[in-house]
């Protein structure tokens, strides 16, 4: 039996529910936006009337204002975009129980097997979504999660788009080969440079060149785009995996040295760390993210010796990460620590004392984090953080959103 996979996408997804709840906004040109007092001022989604001013999602709220004068930005709600995310998936299960997120606002379908077709299901629930929550969804219909998924981007909003072993060709092959699901900018690029601008000429192209070019992901690529993806759509309460825990921070001011960055990242790893032991795992490569204000940007990583969940071990590789890594050729406008490789270390007691004192780093640590939960983040802070508190005020922990998890983990 063939597999009948539906991709659904709510359309203009945070931008649709403010217009929602905001009745006064709705015939107006609306995005949704970080604060521009906090520096995170970027376009996060816009509605269609803010799209015909062709304002772009990750654009800087100023060059927004300079194309659409009466552009009306809002900041973010999370906590309301999430119980809409819910509700979503509420009307979803009434169709499978295999159902895997893909971000808030989109979601694969297994409806395989059922008494009606996918067409006909896929109507369905975008005719209920409109009705019981008042926004619209686009849904791709397909054999697999990424022609689906494709299907999904290919007409907006409010459509329906069947992408079958038929007819993949026609429709998939002649895209720009940006639109295959995991390539990205830079992967785009370098195909390019080859001479392969379209999905087709992904699925045309010698997958052997492929896999020197973009390593494993080269074949991976060539399978998607000759409808070669058997992965399967998780059921809805299988519990994923986590491959990593990292906080990441747009500065409240550009960051110019060493002792600047010293100061954010202490508060990032204090974060992470504290994430860290609440899911009970210790990692061993940790990774650090760096944006300049020019918004070039790069990742760094190294294996630790040990598995840990320790803030002052995670610093002190963090730190020495990015000093043998960064050489000031610009101020620094974002930052970000993470930490993999989940596993369990047996270490062994030595002549130095060395697992008896990350013994007493953990029960110090794990203190901390117990006061912080009773009394607040900013119970207790370090000494050395005083010093610059405009810098070191924040709290990850608490404030950055976490999504779901996304395709690859």
């Amino acid at each position: 039996m063939q597999r009948c996979i539906l991709h659904i996408d709510c359309n203009k997804f945070y931008a649709s529910v403010e217009c929602l709840y905001r009745p006064e906004i709705r015939n107006k040109p609306v995005a949704v936006g970080g604060d521009p007092e906090q520096r995170h001022g970027i376009i996060l989604t816009k509605n269609e009337l803010a799209s015909k001013y062709n304002i772009k999602v990750g654009e800087p709220l100023w060059s927004a204002k300079q194309k659409c004068p009466d552009l009306v930005i809002v900041p973010p709600n999370y906590p309301l975009y999430l119980r809409f995310s819910k509700l979503a998936r509420k009307i979803y299960e009434d169709y499978s129980e295999f159902i895997e997120p893909f971000g808030l606002d989109e979601s694969w379908i297994d409806v395989t097997g059922c008494e009606k077709s996918g067409v006909e299901i896929a109507e369905e629930i975008r005719s209920r979504v409109k009705f019981e929550l008042g926004i619209t969804v686009s849904i791709g219909v397909s054999f697999n999660k990424i022609f689906a998924k494709l299907g999904s981007d290919y007409k907006k909003p409010d459509a329906v788009t069947v992408i079958s072993q038929d007819n993949f060709r026609d429709i998939a092959w002649s895209l720009p080969c940006g639109d295959l699901l995991m390539v990205g900018r830079s992967t785009e690029a370098k195909l390019k440079s080859y001479g392969i601008n379209t999905i087709g000429d992904i699925a045309n192209a010698d997958v052997n060149m492929l896999k020197s070019l973009l390593g494993k992901n080269g074949e991976m690529l060539w399978c998607f785009a000759n409808g070669q993806d058997s992965s399967p759509v998780k059921h809805k309460d299988e519990i994923r995996d986590i491959k990593s825990v990292g906080n990441s921070t747009t500065t409240p001011r550009d960051l110019v040295d060493n002792d600047e960055v010293k100061t954010v990242l202490r508060v990032l790893c204090e974060s992470v760390s504290r994430r860290l032991r609440e899911q009970g795992v210790k990692g061993r490569t940790i990774t650090i993210y760096v944006r300049s204000n020019d918004l070039t940007s790069f990742t760094r990583q190294r294996r630790v010796k040990l598995h840990t969940d320790l803030s002052t071990e995670i610093l002190d590789c963090a730190f020495d990460l990015f000093c043998k890594n960064y050489n000031w050729f610009k101020p620094i406008r974002s930052i970000g620590v993470s930490v993999g490789d989940f596993d369990v270390d047996f270490q062994q007691f030595d002549f130095d004392g060395t697992v008896e004192k990350r013994e007493k780093l953990e029960r110090l640590e794990t203190t901390v984090d117990c006061l912080k939960r009773r009394f607040g983040n900013y119970c207790i802070v370090r000494a050395c953080q005083l010093c610059d508190g405009e810098l070191a005020h924040f709290n990850p922990h608490d404030e950055h959103i976490i999504h779901p998890i996304g395709f690859t983990v």
